[in-house]
């Protein structure tokens, strides 16, 4: 029998799963039935259009008047060599928004994206091919890169480039894959609360977690102006995000640990619900738990190291105490129910 609510459930639980540099899933729970979509769809959206990257905009090629021409000695003519040119993709070491690079090959050469890395700029593609010349050719180009959001046509921002450089339509976006998948799970007897799975894939640009963090910003700051004129106590785009995904991971159960039974009853006993409260102690006040071996010591210590949060880890005092109110009132909602 469902209770009645007098106030919305709030989803309490993260885990971030990296599979590698480009790619993270991330699962956030629990919400309260149909609350799932509301949040991950605006997400995605933002993921997709909001994360910022970097683009070629324009092109100067010696010799080279408009995109429909030919370079000598040079395989593809200069429509396929800007279309490979985009399918590069690049980032600017020192963080600047715009930056102009030129390149001179001679001589017979298959040239990829590697060849273009310099110190001001790093491809992210590097094996990605560009062009093949031949013994006698001589290619000179320059390329303009810049940072932006989403896709911006050349018609756009023709008129502000040089008359000899050609421009490029701008495909910022640095996310390639943002998709999620809600699953229901029991929360309290009810099988209708929802758990949202979040698929990212960058291209190499920007770290798939910081790409999810500016979405998660972007989106409060799409908000933010209802807590300037309403009084509404929002999180803003300036609160530090990775934070919260502290304070999520440190609210996890520590089931979530997958102890052996040994470690995790030793815990139970000691009403030990919560990975903070594992942080929060000291290693003799680890080892002072009634039936902790020498083995289930070694097993918690492990797995707190390997989630960032060693035992007697020194944590922001803020923080700390933001901890510790949180995890009381989870264990004061569980004694409720």
């Amino acid at each position: 029998m469902k209770k009645i609510s007098t106030s919305l459930y709030m989803p309490h639980e993260i885990e971030i799963e990296k599979i590698d540099d480009r790619r993270v899933k991330i699962s956030t729970y629990p919400f309260q039935s149909g609350f799932a979509v509301t949040v991950a769809h605006p997400l995605r959206r933002l993921l997709l259009g909001s994360s910022a990257g970097y683009a070629v905009t324009a092109i100067k090629i010696d010799g080279v008047t408009h995109e429909f021409d030919s370079i000598r000695g040079m395989l593809e003519d200069v429509a396929l060599f800007i279309l490979n040119l985009k399918n590069l993709r690049f980032k600017i070491k020192n963080e600047s928004n715009k930056i102009e690079v030129s390149y001179s090959f001679t001589g017979y050469k298959e040239i990829v994206g590697s060849d273009l890395e310099n110190d001001s700029i790093e491809v992210v593609t590097p094996e990605g091919y560009l062009a093949t010349i031949s013994e006698d050719a001589e290619v000179n180009f320059s390329i303009v890169i810049e940072k932006g959001i989403g896709y911006v046509p050349s018609e756009d921002f023709r008129d502000n480039i040089a008359e000899e450089y050609i421009a490029i339509d701008a495909f910022f976006t640095p996310v390639k894959k943002a998709v999620y998948s809600i699953e229901n799970m029991l929360v309290e007897d009810d099988p209708t609360y929802e758990k949202v799975i979040f698929d990212v894939v960058t291209d190499g640009q920007v770290d798939p977690v910081d790409a999810f963090k500016e979405a998660v910003e972007a989106m409060n700051g799409q908000i933010a102006i209802f807590s300037k004129t309403m009084n509404i106590d929002l999180l803003t785009p300036h609160d530090d995000f990775s934070n919260s995904l502290d304070m999520q991971k440190l609210l996890q159960s520590v089931e979530g640990l997958t102890l052996s039974a040994r470690s995790f009853n030793c815990l139970d006993r000691a009403e030990i619900k919560f990975i903070g409260e594992l942080s929060m102690m000291g290693e003799l006040e680890l080892k002072g738990l009634k039936n902790l071996g020498k083995k289930s010591f070694e097993e918690i210590t492990s797995k707190l190291e390997a989630l960032g949060f060693p035992v007697g880890y020194k944590f922001d005092p803020d923080f700390l105490r933001n901890l510790s109110l949180k995890i009381q009132e989870l264990k004061n909602k569980t004694q409720e129910a």
